[in-house]
């Protein structure tokens, strides 16, 4: 199992990204798809998910309004299209798949490398 993140980079506040996270040797429609983040000397906090099916997603409030998660099955790819960025989100963010608890870190079962994402004030 592969994931393949990307898009991150400098930004400065009030931009947009857009990342997105190529999944192989996984049947990805039956997986549940997540972005999580981690900051320095932060835990690895769960920022959007959405189900298998595409029909739920979750976002932590911090991001709600700004960040929309995406998932194209036909593609075998998530994205995180994330508009109006602010310093606190800098973070590595890693993309996951899992197939149980899908608004817990515990649910997810395979992870990506993580981008990093830098925001500039």
């Amino acid at each position: 199992v592969q994931l393949q993140a990307s898009g991150g980079g400098l930004v400065q506040a009030g931009g947009s990204l857009r990342l997105s996270c190529a999944a192989s040797g996984l049947a990805f429609s039956i997986y549940n798809m997540a972005w999580f983040r981690q900051a320095p000397g932060n835990e690895r906090d769960l920022v959007a998910a959405v189900t298998w099916s595409g029909s739920s997603t979750f976002y932590t409030d911090s991001v709600k309004g700004r960040f929309t998660i995406s998932r194209d099955n036909a593609k075998n790819t998530v994205y995180l299209q994330m508009n109006g960025l602010k310093p606190e989100d800098t973070a590595v963010y890693y993309c996951a798949a899992g197939r149980t608890n899908w608004k817990s870190l515990r649910g997810y079962d395979y992870w990506g490398q993580g981008t990093q994402v830098t925001v500039s004030s």
